[in-house]
């Protein structure tokens, strides 16, 4: 999934681990983030999978909201999947000089990580979980753990639960919208 092994686990069930997501997502933007860098969060997924589309569940919230200079990829309208993958990412590296970019798709883990979010330093691997060969992306990562990991992952992505997508997707995209703000309020700090 992630290159780099510094990867953080947090139950989306427990409502004070969402701070603590917050907090951790908070300092790593504000230690890698460079003062005038364009912020890209890539959510990546399909609407047409109850499992795979937590990417475009959070892109949808994330574009509803006013985020000052952070441009949103993969929404329920325009998702980023494993077909225009790669075209997104050559579209946002044209458009953007030095992007800072955060990844985000769904994962499969084991039944004790079911409903936990991940996060990293490092790329994500897009589907990996059902054995497609894409493109690492990202100097953070995040997944949400869907379903438990089995036999057939296409039919489990299928399968999941909504409630488990949606309580994931709220958790992740406020955390964001708590960590962006929090982050750009210690680089001004910062910069004073």
């Amino acid at each position: 999934m992630q290159n780099q092994k510094s990867i953080h686990y947090f139950d989306s069930s427990k409502k004070d681990s969402f701070f603590i997501f917050s907090r951790a997502l908070s300092q790593l933007l504000t230690l890698m983030v460079k003062d005038y860098q364009e912020v890209v969060i890539l959510c990546i997924g399909s609407d047409r999978l109850t499992g795979d589309s937590l990417g475009p569940l959070i892109g949808y919230k994330l574009s509803k909201r006013r985020l000052n200079h952070v441009f949103i990829y993969g929404t329920l309208e325009d998702p980023v999947h494993a077909l225009n993958l790669e075209e997104t990412i050559n579209s946002i590296y044209k458009k953007f000089k030095n992007p800072f970019i955060i990844a985000i798709d769904a994962s499969l883990g084991t039944r004790q990580h079911l409903g936990y979010i991940t996060l990293a330093k490092g790329t994500l691997k897009p589907g990996a979980g059902v054995k497609k060969d894409l493109s690492d992306i990202g100097h953070i990562s995040i997944t949400g753990i869907v379903n438990i990991s089995g036999i057939s992952d296409i039919l489990l992505l299928q399968t999941t639960r909504l409630n488990v997508v949606m309580t994931m997707a709220d958790y992740i995209a406020l955390g964001i919208q708590y960590a962006l703000r929090q982050e750009r309020v210690s680089l001004a700090k910062i910069s004073q």
